[in-house]
């Protein structure tokens, strides 16, 4: 009889795959060649000598139900080992996928610490600039107000308006021309002007300065980040204007002597 066909489908296998089907195939087509011996065979053997020489009888296998039962078998046998190799190779196909899958998750656990490690080192530098920024404002606006801080100049006028600005933060009332009036009757400009012939001088504590202040009165009335010398024209003037805004209100309240 003819070999039997291996199905179309199991020509995709590969060579060990092949090896297998065709190993099971050879073993269905050996038990389909003994299966097919007639029954009477032993009987109907000649001697040795005849039997080497004589062919082989075979019934018809086409019609034979014996046959079709061998051949199902085979056809079985083709099938099972056709969903081993699947198996394998779905098996193989999974193992892949989940080594390319903890590839990717170990890739992405990689780059999610490099965006943090980048993260944080964008964060330093940027708390670290705007620190520097922050300092080097800082230092500009004290050399702003460095620079701004007025430069009063070392005569009458210049002592006048550097009294007005502290008398200013320190709430003092007094204008320019009120104190430079009662400067000029007092000691006519004279920073080291001293009344020695008054009741003043008399008891022994004589008035001076500017605007001619004895010193139980300059040490009242003085004022904090002036200097502590009578004879200090700022410190004189600011002393004598918070003196006259306690008793009179205002320096420029003041006509005579006080």
């Amino acid at each position: 009889m003819s070999a039997t066909r291996i199905p179309r489908r199991l020509r995709r296998l590969n060579k060990v795959q092949k090896i297998s089907v065709a190993g099971v195939s050879a073993l269905g087509v050996a038990a389909l060649t003994f299966s097919l011996v007639p029954s009477n065979a032993d009987a109907e053997i000649a001697p040795q000598a005849a039997a080497a020489a004589a062919p082989v009888a075979f019934t018809n296998a086409a019609g034979s139900a014996q046959a079709k039962t061998v051949q199902n078998s085979m056809i079985e046998q083709h099938s099972t080992a056709e969903k081993l190799v699947k198996a394998a190779d779905a098996a193989k196909a999974r193992a892949a996928a989940e080594t390319k899958a903890k590839a990717a998750k170990a890739k992405a656990a990689s780059e999610a610490k490099a965006k943090a490690a980048a993260d944080a080192k964008d964060k330093a530098e940027k708390a670290a600039k705007a620190k520097a920024d922050a300092k080097k404002r800082a230092s500009e606006k004290a050399n702003r107000s460095t620079a701004r801080k007025p430069v009063y100049a070392n005569n009458l006028d210049g002592w006048i308006r550097e009294a007005m600005s502290i008398m200013k933060k320190e709430g003092i009332p007094g204008s320019y021309d009120g104190i430079h009036r009662n400067i000029i009757r007092e000691s006519s400009g004279n920073r080291w002007a001293i009344n020695n012939w008054d009741i003043n001088a008399q008891n022994g504590i004589p008035s001076k300065g500017l605007l001619q202040v004895i010193q139980p009165t300059f040490d009242r009335y003085h004022v904090a980040g002036t200097k502590k010398d009578l004879y200090d024209p700022v410190a004189n003037i600011v002393a004598a204007c918070n003196y006259a805004a306690d008793r009179y209100g205002s320096m420029d309240n003041v006509n005579s002597a006080y």
